[in-house]
């Protein structure tokens, strides 16, 4: 079970405060602050596409592209003996290191989503 909103490929969190007896968001991902909010789950939701749905037209009359909030790069830090036994894998398996990394991602997330 996730506790984000997913609308046209954007995502945001869900989150409740105490102090002001609402549900509040923002879209993750993005440089941008794109927040919503709602006393209800309803509302929460409405707010959140309405926030997306207004940054995509913002976007549009501007006529700046919008930023992407999954763009299909990003760095990972790891130990350089991990860095070396992938590296020497993918070599042997006439695979980019990437693709190993990729394959290997994907991998857990199936297995990970299916014990859940």
């Amino acid at each position: 079970m996730s506790n984000l909103l997913s609308y046209k490929n954007y995502n945001g969190t869900v989150e409740y405060s105490m102090e002001d007896h609402c549900l509040f968001g923002k879209v993750i991902g993005l440089k941008s602050l794109l927040s919503y909010e709602g006393n209800s789950v309803q509302e929460l939701e409405e707010d959140f596409k309405n926030v997306i749905d207004e940054y995509l037209q913002d976007c549009e009359e501007r006529n700046v592209s919008p930023e992407q909030p999954y763009k299909g790069s990003f760095n990972v830090r790891i130990s350089p003996d991990l860095h070396r036994t992938i590296a020497v894998y993918a070599f042997e398996q006439g695979k980019s290191l990437n693709a190993t990394v990729e394959e290997a991602l994907a991998e857990y997330i199936v297995k990970t989503n299916s014990t859940q």
